[in-house]
């Protein structure tokens, strides 16, 4: 098996756990609260930036306290995916309104 591959792969128990303890709340949040959302587009497009820096830079990330490390590709990924993820919350966050007859929670 390739080496950068059984390290990417390695990281992915570590991924997961991290979208289910971090992940989930954050999506509540999100959906509930306009001010979460626009900061999360912020968040967001800080680090898409980085990522994506990481990436053209080709740097590998180290996960501290384990061995695993991010491949410059997987932070490619990671940027790509934040970047969606930064237009959808500048969108509901900043420009999209509610109809007066749906009240915010």
């Amino acid at each position: 098996m390739d080496k950068p591959r059984a390290r990417e792969e390695a990281m992915l128990p570590y991924l997961v756990a991290a979208i289910i303890v971090v992940g989930l709340p954050t999506i509540y949040a999100a959906v509930r609260y306009r001010e979460y959302r626009k900061f999360l587009a912020g968040a967001f497009f800080v680090s898409s930036g980085m990522q994506f820096y990481f990436y053209l830079a080709d740097i590998p990330i180290p996960l501290m306290w384990t061995g695993a490390v991010q491949s410059p590709d997987l932070s490619a990924v990671r940027g790509t995916i934040h970047f969606a993820l930064f237009v959808v919350c500048l969108y509901f966050g900043w420009f999209f309104r509610r109809r007066a007859d749906q009240p915010e929670a």
